[in-house]
């Protein structure tokens, strides 16, 4: 496939995909319940804007990444979660209507935040080799690709419940399938960058994983919620959403020649975060 077409459509258009899946699971009350939710959900909120960046931050200093995969690191750390950790925090019977709520308003939150922390942090890493970044069109692509899908999902399960039940379940598969996918051409486009970086990479992201999703917990049991909230916020803090990461990198670099080094870590962790979470799973249910 030609990877202006790759690259231009057929990236944007599978996320947008993913994020209608999530969309037509969600209804106003998801986003309502927040108010309800309070004090959790505002560690929770906390958790992925704050603590993710700041683990990330300390992993590419500890591990001593750099340039572009440096801010690939950044650029990961700054997206929110998705419906991949609704679904684990399901799986681990934990506070499943705060995972979809945190979910719901933190992707859309996410829309203000991530072009100027991603501006922010290209520049930082990136130095002279940064391209020219528009936080403005930036956040337009973002609002086309994440948050117009996800408010067509909610618009159908509102108007038409039956439909969406329906179509809710093939979403997901091919959400699921459409992800595996962007994973595999984010590392196969990379194969000689990811390598080579392999001895840090790897270790690099699973101790980022490992530490957020320990760290999540315990600020949520600190905060005095109880321990199903606990074990949400520790799956929110601890699982990205490396979709949008990967589709973001080539816009971010303005290229349509193949996905860059930006693009890597996200790919990586697509895989990673699965062995990590898995563990914390099979023993948050046990709690």
């Amino acid at each position: 496939m030609d990877n202006n077409i790759l690259l231009e459509v057929v990236l944007p258009l599978s996320l947008a995909i993913i994020m209608l899946s999530l969309g037509i699971g969600l209804t106003i009350a998801d986003f309502v319940r927040v108010f309800q939710r309070g004090w959790a959900f505002v560690i929770g909120a906390l958790a992925q804007i704050v603590l993710v960046p700041v683990v990330a931050y300390g992993i590419i200093t500890a591990f001593g990444i750099t340039g572009e995969l440096a801010a690939g690191f950044m650029l990961l750390s700054f997206c929110p979660g998705g419906v991949t950790s609704n679904i684990l925090s399901k799986l681990a019977r934990a506070d499943v209507a705060l995972s979809v709520s945190l979910t719901a308003v933190i992707s859309l939150v996410s829309i203000l935040t991530v072009p100027f922390l991603v501006a922010w942090s290209v520049v930082h890493f990136m130095g002279a080799d940064a391209p020219q970044i528009s936080a403005t069109s930036l956040a337009i692509s973002m609002f086309l690709i994440t948050a117009v899908p996800v408010a067509i999902g909610v618009t159908i399960r509102g108007l038409a419940p039956g439909a969406a039940d329906w179509i809710e379940p093939k979403l997901s598969v091919l959400a699921v399938v459409l992800f595996v996918i962007i994973v595999m051409a984010a590392v196969a486009s990379n194969w000689d960058l990811f390598t080579t970086n392999l001895a840090t990479l790897g270790p690099g992201l699973i101790t980022m994983n490992i530490i957020l999703l320990a760290l999540g917990l315990g600020v949520a049991l600190v905060a005095g919620l109880s321990m199903l909230e606990a074990k949400t916020i520790s799956i929110e803090a601890g699982i990205q959403n490396s979709t949008v990461a990967i589709t973001l990198a080539p816009i971010i670099m303005g290229t349509t020649a193949g996905f860059t080094a930006l693009a890597l870590p996200a790919g990586v962790y697509g895989v990673t975060m699965y062995l990590v979470a898995l563990p914390f799973v099979l023993w948050f249910r046990s709690r």
